[in-house]
């Protein structure tokens, strides 16, 4: 099992950003399945709205270190 989730490790980490972040998502969605939290149909919209965007390329995309390194120059 180890060796087997090491390998599709490996294989996931090659594809392009967009096929992860779609990978990502389908992954915590199924995390979030048989839960009793429901998003409301206006998150769902938002959150399909930004995989269309991520998926088809028409936002640019700011690497999380960038992001978090942004917010804490601001907060000092």
């Amino acid at each position: 099992m180890e060796a087997t989730l090491k390998h599709i490790t490996e294989q996931v980490l090659t594809l392009p950003l967009t096929s992860r972040a779609f990978l990502a998502e389908k992954l915590l969605e199924s995390l979030d399945s048989g839960s009793e939290f429901e998003l409301s149909s206006e998150w769902r919209k938002e959150i399909d709205k930004r995989c269309d965007e991520i998926e088809t390329g028409s936002v640019d995309l700011i690497p999380s270190e960038q992001v978090f390194d942004r917010a804490f120059r601001s907060l000092g």
